[in-house]
């Protein structure tokens, strides 16, 4: 269990790198930046499957195929569907409902022999400091709404996001868990294939022109980031959060998506030189008690 919380909790700290991700590539689109980080996780994935062919398992056309759904759900179906709520709700909306997948994750995850009395501090201390969040962005719905004529379709495709990541967390679980034969390394390196080739397809479709994007000033550091996040916060952070899917429960795991949040508040702060607000560092202070309530929960 320790290993598994260890992992879920390194994950969160490689996927909060992504929120600070377009701050560093100021040049890049939100589709170039997702489409770069995912083609570079589908290369990784290819290369150690190349390079260790002996000791690296191959899918069946089954795993295969749960691998490209499961890539649709979790990675370039989730952030196509991100996207398109950031287009037509703006960007503060849509940001706070992704912020409930925890709670979804943890009630819709619940294992049969767990309480609801024992997994109710964490939810009621995880709510708490999302509504804390919520109170920072000063009536988010209202200035959006105003700005976007689009804005009801946004949040629509803001819900279908939420649904399609909540969706890959549970069905990642179980399908790990029924399948104890096959390791996170090589299950991350599948679903690397798979969303490597629908990052491509975005890209494609709505990305910027390949010479276009060359001739933009720092090009090489936008590589740069795409590469470094996807290795870290694509490939290696599925890695370790398929070994804590295979560890905890699915409800537990949600719990642990919280620190995704944690991580990229601390990171954005750090960044910009500043200390969070009094409301923010509750917020980040709710987050962690309600963590750690989980995990005595879960015991």
């Amino acid at each position: 269990m320790a290993a598994g919380i260890l992992a879920g909790l390194l994950a969160g700290a490689l996927w909060g790198l992504v929120f600070v991700a377009p701050r560093m590539t100021p040049g890049l689109s939100s589709v170039d930046l997702a489409a770069g980080r995912f083609m570079a996780y589908g290369a990784m994935a290819a290369l150690v499957l190349l390079l260790a062919p002996g000791r690296r398992r191959r899918p069946t056309a089954s795993q295969m195929g749960w691998a490209l759904g499961l890539s649709v759900l979790g990675f370039s179906g989730y952030y196509w569907l991100l996207v398109l709520a950031i287009r037509d709700a703006g960007t503060e909306v849509p940001t706070l409902i992704i912020g409930t997948i925890p709670l979804w994750v943890m009630l819709l995850g619940k294992p049969l022999g767990l309480r609801w009395a024992a997994l109710l501090p964490g939810l009621l201390l995880t709510a708490a400091g999302l509504a804390l969040m919520v109170g920072v962005t000063q009536n988010p719905g209202a200035a959006q709404a105003a700005h976007h004529p689009d804005f009801a379709r946004g949040v629509g495709y803001a819900v279908a996001a939420m649904a399609s990541w909540t969706a890959f967390g549970l069905l990642n679980a179980a399908w790990l868990h029924r399948h104890r034969e096959v390791s996170a390394t090589d299950w991350a390196n599948w679903l690397g294939l798979a969303t490597g080739g629908g990052a491509l397809l975005m890209w494609l479709a709505l990305g910027t022109p390949a010479r276009e994007l060359a001739d933009r000033a720092g090009f090489t550091s936008a590589v740069a980031v795409c590469v470094a996040t996807g290795l870290g916060s694509a490939w290696l952070a599925t890695i370790l959060w398929n070994v804590a899917s295979q560890r905890l429960s699915a409800s537990l795991c949600g719990q642990l998506i919280v620190s995704e949040t944690v991580f990229a508040l601390v990171y954005s702060f750090a960044w910009d030189g500043q200390w969070p607000s009094a409301a923010q560092l509750a917020a980040c202070v709710l987050f962690t008690l309600g963590i750690l309530f989980s995990i005595r929960a879960h015991r």
